[in-house]
């Protein structure tokens, strides 16, 4: 069950990781651009939303879904910060420029998946 999460985790990384590679220049919008708070606003939520549905899809236990959070989130906190560290040769299709957009982008999409699983769930009525 965890470690389905966790393989989760590396899917989604690997998958981003790809699509940045291939069109990432279309995706990561330079420092200062509106593009930046767009790209933040609209990922926390979703990364949030993504989470709860794994761990729901997982069938974990509310109180384990932070758990669960860090297990998706891992693959990104461990690796990404080596395709900060070697941006333009990760993402040569990326202005070295925007090497610091997309780590504050990461960090923000972790700070949802945390953030998402810790918001108690709307109560039915």
């Amino acid at each position: 069950m965890k470690r389905g999460l966790l393989l989760c985790g590396f899917a989604i990384w690997a998958a981003a990781t790809v699509a940045l590679r291939l069109a990432g220049q279309h995706v990561l919008p330079r420092a200062g651009s509106k593009g930046v708070p767009i790209l933040f606003v609209v990922s926390f939520p979703l990364m949030g939303w993504v989470v709860r549905r794994l761990c729901l899809r997982f069938q974990l236990p509310r109180e384990q879904w932070l758990e669960g959070a860090l297990l998706v989130a891992a693959p990104t906190l461990l690796l990404d910060p080596f395709s900060s560290a070697y941006f333009p040769w990760v993402f040569p299709n990326m202005a070295p420029e925007v090497a610091g957009v997309f780590g504050g982008w990461m960090l923000w999409c972790c700070a949802g998946a945390f953030f998402g699983v810790s918001v108690p769930p709307a109560k039915q009525t």
